[in-house]
């Protein structure tokens, strides 16, 4: 397959410290890629970037901070002087029906899930301008195509991202940045707040729901493609699922 050499490259996984961006920090180092992890808890991914050697540095960062997130890519350019990959992966959600919800539930969401993720984007842009093949890339779920009963909220912020990447797609063509958006299903990670832990594992193991690294793979695919290619959409979930 013609794919892109990745040696080299620079990536930023938000969201670092556990599951998908855990796992597609350990696959984009695997293919030398220079990874910068980021998350809140400064422990999970400084141990991480032990076990991931030179190419892997942690920045502890709260996304919904927009001094902590300007810091964060200061330290990016600095350290290697642009961005090839952004990917957007921090996120939050807090699941019961809308009329028993809390605004400050809300206000986690749309902090995390969008804003969050806008301000790491402006922030990202203008290290990505003039390198080749350059992409951001963000997680977004089934929740953001399709509504669940009990997510209200958190199924508007992914629709959300959904249409910003089409918007930021067009904005961003004629600079060669690609924008690409994954939608998983059910997946096997720390995500569920609200929900019960039993019902959640048992539909999670009724449906064979992905591993992380299957994600990962996702993101990697895309990002490997060709600097001419854009795989603009990954819808990605277990076969078993069929609802959403």
């Amino acid at each position: 397959m013609e794919m892109q050499n990745l040696v080299g490259k620079v990536a930023v996984v938000t969201g670092a410290s556990s599951g998908i961006g855990e796992a597609t920090a350990r696959l984009l180092v695997s293919e030398g890629v220079h990874v910068v992890l980021v998350a809140r808890r400064q422990e999970r991914i400084v141990q991480l970037a032990r076990e991931l050697g030179e190419r892997a540095m942690p920045v502890v960062t709260d996304i919904t901070d927009p001094g902590q997130v300007a810091t964060l890519f200061n330290r990016v350019k600095d350290r290697h002087g642009g961005l090839d990959l952004l990917f957007n992966n921090a996120g939050f959600g807090m699941f019961s029906s809308f009329a028993d919800s809390q605004p400050e539930d809300w206000r986690g969401m749309v902090e995390t899930n969008l804003i969050g993720l806008l301000s790491c984007t402006q922030a990202a842009i203008p290290l990505m301008k003039g390198r080749r093949g350059a992409m951001i890339a963000s997680v977004s779920s089934t929740g953001g195509r399709y509504g669940v009963a009990g997510w209200s909220v958190y199924c508007a912020t992914k629709y959300a991202v959904v249409g910003f990447h089409e918007t930021l797609r067009k904005e961003l063509g004629a600079d060669g940045i690609r924008v690409s958006v994954i939608e998983p299903g059910a997946v096997w990670t720390e995500f569920g707040h609200g929900l019960a832990p039993e019902a959640l594992r048992e539909r999670r193991q009724n449906l064979q729901a992905l591993s992380p690294n299957d994600v990962a793979q996702a993101l990697v695919y895309a990002f490997a493609q060709h600097p001419r290619v854009l795989v603009q959409e990954i819808l990605v979930r277990p076969v078993l699922q069929v609802d959403p």
